[in-house]
């Protein structure tokens, strides 16, 4: 009696629902003379929201404090983009992001400028794109057969063989490998304004979207001069969280 009794309770406990309450097409309007009450009834819930103008989809949200979040939006940018809201409580908040992630990449409102992030989650569509080739190459094979046999050639002639310059080593075309195999953010001010750079993992540095190879360039990309020392030029914060030139890791 007592293990189905505690069977009973578990399955009751899974088949709890996320959504513990809701309002759906509620006019704007009812802030006007419903303000306290409304506020009252959501305060301190988590949730998801919608803003609709009419009966179209605006924007969709999650807040930690609805009542904040649906007042704000009675002020910001948003205001008058919206006639119509809905919300949905939502008993924990462990999945309330996915679920918001979720809803704006299905209706893609049009006030969201953000798309959500599935995060964690893996994109399917190259697996489909393999499954459709195989299957188009199964097919072709099983209509036309194997393809006919390739005729023979006559060797040709062995070209001589041409002296090439060997590689430089990644070492030599980028100076900053294996100084941060991690990655770093280097900082730089020019003329009173300050910029960025990121040194990625196989040693080029990224400024505004451009990829350089040594900081010196990386530097002339900034400042337009024909030439600049960039290891003189730019900085990194040391373990002491200090700005220093990286021309100190060369001594």
């Amino acid at each position: 009696m007592g293990d189905k009794m505690a069977k009973k309770k578990k399955a009751n406990r899974k088949s709890r629902s996320i959504v513990t309450g809701y309002l759906e097409k509620i006019s704007s309007k009812v802030f006007d003379q419903y303000r306290k009450q409304i506020t009252e009834m959501i305060t301190g819930n988590y949730g998801v929201y919608a803003l609709y103008r009419r009966n179209k989809l605006y924007y969709i949200g999650l807040a930690i404090d609805l009542r904040k979040r649906i007042n704000h939006h009675l002020r910001d940018h948003h205001k008058g983009k919206w006639t119509h809201f809905s919300l949905y409580i939502i008993r924990k908040t462990d999945h309330i992001r996915e679920v918001e992630a979720l809803l704006l990449r299905i209706a893609d409102p049009t006030g969201n400028y953000m798309k959500g992030r599935l995060k964690g989650s893996r994109n399917l569509r190259p697996t489909l794109k393999r499954i459709m080739t195989e299957d188009s190459r199964r097919i072709i094979k099983e209509i036309l057969g194997q393809a006919d046999k390739p005729v023979k050639r006559t060797k040709a002639k062995p070209k001589a063989k041409r002296k090439t310059r060997k590689p430089q080593s990644p070492k030599t075309e980028r100076p900053l490998y294996g100084l941060f195999p991690k990655g770093k953010v280097l900082y730089c001010s020019y003329k009173g304004k300050e910029y960025k750079a990121w040194v990625c993992t196989n040693a080029r540095i990224r400024v505004n979207g451009q990829y350089y190879d040594s900081p010196s360039v990386a530097g002339i990309a900034v400042t337009k001069k024909k030439t600049i020392n960039g290891w003189k030029f730019w900085k990194y914060k040391d373990e002491n969280g200090e700005l220093v030139y990286i021309d100190q890791l060369r001594k």
